[in-house]
């Protein structure tokens, strides 16, 4: 028997398992979206829109620019009542009301007045009214455009407001471009680009410790005694589980990070980076997965102690919350486990689109936490072979 055979074995025993799979692909992609949904549209500010009683096409196109604007999260109240109560519960940052006779007034060359409510004790309201008059303004330039031709060339208002609409769309933008020199975001970008790289990190650690499970009860059925009496060394047996436990934690990066980008649009920064963040993160949780099956005696015990201590460290690591936002000493205390130089990583890759150097500390602390683990776990394995007749 060769290690390959050995790795071959162990790939077909987990990918047989319901369980496993379970929990190494539907339940991080579940959480993923939890996560993703929740964190997602902070950058955005909710506004209640309130039809006016009759809307002509001026007033539909206003309301049209609203809801497409980037900034705001829109939704249509049927009656003012109404939105301000949810403005009252803070469900709202402001309300826009659509005046009556938008259109007749437009057409006269009158003057209106677009109103917007807010809490007076709510910041971000006022920061609301900006992004709306960004938009109204962007709005009323178009009839304004559209007064001036009918008043040098005259024509009807909506022939002229329709030419003003092509010539916006026909002419070249111009396209301002924030960029900040030498960033140092401590954050991931919210949505799903927060929750797929942090549950990459936590669950390919977790779902490695409680793989060692499967080690475990290969041990207590014989397995391994009957193998070593074939005879197959123990480094073969070993080097076997290793190589196999390697592969199903890139198995599981691949599927999320897969996922991540053609189901939620997630940019995982310069590729190269990307992929040997990835390997490197799979080396530190098969250390983890190995020596969890060579250091418990039963599947119960790595089942019930595997994931909560991965749940741990993951929480201790900044899988669950920023370490930007903890006190000092929290922070240097999360960076004794491997889950936080991870999630640095990750952080510089995608908020501050960093290369490969730029995660070189972090990839080097990494590679030494996956240099110690699977050290470790070989030795503790292969004496627990040699010395307990395979058990």
């Amino acid at each position: 028997m060769t290690a390959l055979a050995v790795t071959r074995a162990t790939l077909v025993r987990a990918l047989r398992d319901r369980t496993a799979l379970f929990f190494m692909v539907l339940l991080p992609i579940a959480i993923i979206v939890v996560i993703g949904v929740t964190v997602s549209g902070f950058d955005q500010f909710r506004v209640g829109l309130v039809p006016a009683a009759q809307a002509g096409p001026v007033t539909r196109e206003l309301t049209s620019d609203l809801e497409d604007a980037p900034g705001l999260r829109t939704r249509t109240y049927d009656t003012a009542e109404e939105a301000r109560n949810a403005l009252r519960r803070a469900e709202l940052d402001a309300i826009v009301l659509m005046p009556s006779g938008l259109d007749a007034d437009v057409r006269a060359g009158r003057s209106v007045t677009v109103r917007v409510l807010v809490e007076p004790s709510g910041s971000a309201g006022h920061s609301a009214v900006t992004s709306v008059s960004a938009v109204v303004t962007e709005h009323a330039a178009r009839l304004q455009a559209a007064r001036f031709a009918g008043d040098e060339a005259g024509g009807d208002f909506d022939t002229n407001l329709a030419l003003a609409r092509g010539a916006e769309q026909a002419a070249t933008p111009i396209a301002v471009r924030s960029e900040t020199v030498n960033g140092q975001s401590d954050f991931l970008p919210l949505g799903y680009s927060y929750s797929t790289p942090t549950m990459l990190v936590l669950f390919v650690f977790i779902n490695a410790l409680a793989g060692g499970a499967a080690i475990v009860e290969t041990r207590r059925t014989g397995v391994y005694t009957r193998a070593l009496a074939a005879p197959v060394a123990a480094r073969t047996l070993v080097l076997g589980e290793t190589v196999a436990y390697l592969l199903l934690a890139l198995l599981q990066s691949m599927l999320i990070v897969g996922i991540g980008a053609l189901a939620f649009d997630v940019a995982w920064g310069d590729p190269l980076a990307a992929t040997v963040l990835v390997a490197v993160w799979a080396l530190v949780g098969t250390g983890a997965g190995v020596l969890a099956g060579a250091v418990f005696r039963t599947p119960e015990q790595v089942h019930a102690i595997g994931p909560a201590l991965g749940i741990g460290m993951g929480m201790l690591g900044g899988c669950m919350w920023p370490l930007a936002v903890v006190p000092d000493w929290l922070e240097t205390t999360g960076h004794a486990v491997p889950q936080a130089w991870a999630v640095d990583a990750w952080t510089t890759l995608l908020s501050r689109n960093g290369d490969l150097s730029a995660i070189l500390r972090e990839l080097t602390v990494l590679a030494a936490f996956a240099t110690a683990l699977v050290t470790l776990a070989s030795l503790a394995l292969r004496h627990r072979l040699t010395t307990s007749s395979g058990t």
